[in-house]
């Protein structure tokens, strides 16, 4: 049996978007509001590239590109308003054929008694065709507006790859105010933070 961990090809279910030129892979369970989020980033000037069914292919050693499938391309399925179709709704320019995937959202229903990265210090990594992809887990609520999470993700993953880390910038210089010394973090635990 083939290991799907070295695979060229494989089918995702999730979204894909284009957000400031990052392609962004939403996944999460059906009904977290993946194609909802997916809409409202169109309605705001990004590209979707597929929905529902991802195809991705690997290319060279560390670039994963996704697409949509031909019979569901452009089109969206909506809880409540049914199959649309994006290019005619929006336009040719809230479409893209193919986009390598950069950044992995993670989306899931909130629980009040799950541990949800509150700092941004440790990088995960989601592996797709045995290349890891940063990930972020972002916890859904009512009320709570996940298209401006994922614009704000997508920048802060354009930083990080100029060299600009905040959440480690922010560490540094609590360390130079709080005596750390050198720069260095100072020590202290999640509960002194929260």
């Amino acid at each position: 049996m083939p290991d799907p961990d070295n695979a060229s090809s494989a089918m995702l279910h999730g979204v894909l978007v284009d957000v400031f030129g990052v392609g962004v892979l939403l996944l999460g369970e059906s009904g977290t509001g993946k194609s909802e989020c997916a809409l409202d980033l169109v309605s705001r000037g990004h590209r979707l590239v597929a929905d529902d069914v991802v195809e991705v292919v690997r290319q060279g050693e560390a670039i994963i590109i996704g697409r949509g499938s031909a019979q569901a391309r452009h089109h969206m399925e909506v809880r409540g308003l049914g199959i649309i179709n994006v290019r005619e709704l929006f336009g040719v320019t809230a479409i893209r054929y193919r986009k390598r995937i950069e950044l992995v959202i993670q989306l899931e229903p909130w629980r009040p008694d799950a541990e949800y990265d509150r700092l941004g210090i440790e990088e995960q990594t989601q592996v797709i065709l045995g290349v890891a992809i940063p990930r972020l887990c972002v916890p859904v609520s009512a009320g709570r507006s996940i298209a401006i999470l994922v614009e704000v993700a997508a920048r802060n993953h354009l930083l990080k790859l100029m060299g600009v880390h905040a959440a480690r910038s922010f560490l540094a210089d609590l360390g130079k105010v709080g005596g750390g010394g050198k720069g260095e973090p100072p020590s202290f635990s999640r509960e002194d933070i929260e």
